[in-house]
């Protein structure tokens, strides 16, 4: 494997979403959950300044704008179990926090059918100058039937089809955000009541398949112009639009061997395509039990298999296959499965099994199993393999309520910090800027010349 280019320690990110248990093998119905009312701001601000204080990276929210419908061909399962739903706006909720927080990050999901690129470029650009500069986006391609019939389509778009509308979608974006403002286009001279200079500003003249934007970007460049780019999924399809576009992957490995695969891969893709291995960072998601022991952790754990439901993983599962469990006996082999839902999740199946030999039960179980149980010291054990496998960051989650980022915190945190795996302080500047700090890769606020984005300055 090709070291990267990449300092020793880890980003870590909150991983959850804005609905009630947060993702899906959160439980919202756990004693330790029933204190955080997702709806109540005090609760959000209290959390995101115990996340800036213990010196977390970024929150991560998972979004979509669907709902699970596919397990027994119904949302009954999702709206019952509350399986990621209710769920609101996540951008909304970065605009609220970003006063109450001076440091962290805030990642978001969002899919390119819920918005057109023209006005979504206006919400990334105002919440990049409200924050300064602190925001992510994770780019989705939407894989819910309900999310792409709700916005007026017949179906799902084909798999790759999705991954060719993002490709235009970002490119409209690139042009708004890096090539419609030059950098000295906004003069604020109160005697001559100019406020910008209009040769200075540009329409982008786009016409491509899906979009149509001739105009101007309709606000002045914000501190990163682009936000950092996150893409989740490790399909081929996927793989392909995050070697040309993302800053960091979102993923879930099955085991150290499957997240070493995927750091392998992308690794040579990158090398391939003119840009650095170092232009990439690497998140994996896993839950965490914290126990200031060992036998408090796994007491902990065992306590939370109580309140597990396995109709909220086969609810949440078969939306992300694009299976209806119901209907597939769970003891049979995953094999060659194909999906036109997620295809990144099969994908890391077989790079975590070769053989193939994991069973739909299995995949179902390993949503919820999927965690790290200890004290500080064996956690910091298992995260240090990681990193040695070229992970180079952690979406942290937890099945027993968003306050049990508090023991992570508490416990965890320090210990990290201690091991260099984990930063004390921030980097000054940015989001990017913090991620990016002390590599060869650091840019700055904004995209470095390698990403196609700079293509569209205007050098003037």
């Amino acid at each position: 494997m090709t070291k990267l280019d990449q300092p020793d320690r880890l980003r870590f990110s909150l991983f959850t979403s804005f609905c009630p248990g947060g993702p899906p093998g959160a439980l919202w119905n756990h004693p330790q959950a029933v204190g955080f009312d997702y709806l109540k701001l005090d609760d959000w601000v209290t959390l995101s300044q115990k996340l800036e204080q213990a010196k977390f990276d970024a929150i991560f929210w998972a979004d979509h704008i669907g709902v699970y419908d596919t397990y027994q061909k119904s949302w009954a399962t999702s709206v019952r179990e509350a399986v990621q739903f209710p769920i609101a706006d996540p951008l909304l909720l970065t605009a609220a926090l970003a006063g109450s927080t001076r440091e962290l990050g805030f990642t978001f999901s969002a899919n390119i059918i819920q918005d057109h690129p023209y006005t979504f470029a206006r919400k990334l650009t105002t919440l990049d100058h409200l924050t300064g500069g602190r925001i992510g986006w994770n780019i989705v391609t939407a894989f819910q039937r309900s999310a792409w019939r709700n916005m007026g389509h017949d179906d799902v778009g084909e798999h790759k089809l999705r991954y060719e509308r993002a490709e235009e979608f970002v490119t409209v974006l690139y042009k708004l955000l890096e090539g419609s403002w030059e950098d000295d286009a906004v003069i604020r001279d109160l005697e001559r009541r100019v406020y910008a200079d209009p040769k200075k500003v540009h329409d982008i003249n786009h016409e491509g398949k899906y979009y149509r934007v001739p105009g101007i970007h309709q606000n002045e460049p914000s501190p990163q112009r682009v936000p950092v780019l996150f893409q989740a999924g490790t399909s081929e399809d996927g793989r392909q639009f995050a070697t040309r576009n993302a800053e960091a992957i979102f993923f879930w490995p099955q085991n150290v061997q499957g997240a070493r695969a995927v750091v392998d891969n992308m690794t040579a893709r990158l090398n391939s395509s003119g840009r650095s291995p170092g232009d990439m960072h690497y998140f994996v998601h896993t839950n965490f039990v914290v126990g200031s022991t060992e036998a408090e952790a796994r007491r902990k754990d065992e306590e939370a298999l109580e309140y597990l439901s396995s109709e909220t993983n086969l609810a949440f599962m078969s939306g992300t296959m694009g299976a209806d469990l119901a209907e597939i006996e769970l003891d049979s082999p995953v094999g060659d499965f194909d999906t036109n839902a997620v295809q990144g999740v099969a994908k890391a199946l077989a790079e975590a099994a070769p053989d193939k030999s994991w069973t739909f039960r299995e995949v179902v179980v390993a949503l919820t199993r999927n965690r790290i149980v200890g004290g500080p010291e064996s956690i910091a054990d298992q995260l240090t393999e990681w990193r040695d496998a070229g992970v180079t960051g952690v979406n942290v989650g937890s099945i027993t309520g968003a306050w049990d980022i508090n023991d992570f915190a508490d416990y965890v945190a320090p210990v990290l910090q201690e091991r260099g795996l984990m930063q004390k302080e921030y980097a000054a500047g940015t989001l990017r800027e913090k991620m990016f700090a002390g590599t060869a890769s650091a840019s700055g606020p904004r995209l470095n010349e390698r990403h196609p984005a700079a293509s569209f300055r205007q050098h003037r």
